[in-house]
């Protein structure tokens, strides 16, 4: 299994400072409230509403750039751009994609701390 969906060097200074013990325990914080970030963007979505898409993909990066993910902090900072003249056009599938790639991500997040443990 490949971690290149990981920000492994900054996961390794992590686990160094803090312990991967430590770190799994932010992980399943950000696992319990990412579903509650992808569901405001998708209601954003819905309502066509950009500041709230923009303002959630805000807050997902952060989180997800926290723990290491990332693939989800790349994807969520191009959502947040609302600015971007291709955001119009690409967000639909951004967000798409953190849908897609959440999950697994989260768990390769998981096996690779397990590893490290």
């Amino acid at each position: 299994m490949g971690f290149e969906q990981l920000d492994t060097d900054t996961l390794d200074q992590y686990c160094a400072a803090i312990g991967a013990g430590t770190l799994m325990k932010s992980v399943v914080l950000f696992e319990q409230m990412a579903p509650e970030y992808v569901a405001a963007v998708l209601k954003g979505v819905a309502t066509g509403d950009k500041e709230t898409i923009t303002r959630e993909a805000h807050k997902l990066k952060g989180a997800a750039g926290s723990v290491g993910l990332k693939r989800i902090q790349l994807l969520s900072e191009r959502l947040q751009r609302g600015e971007a003249p291709e955001w119009s056009v690409e967000h639909g599938t951004w967000l798409g994609e953190i849908q897609t790639h959440l999950d697994p991500d989260v768990a390769a997040l998981k096996a690779y701390l397990t590893a490290k443990g």
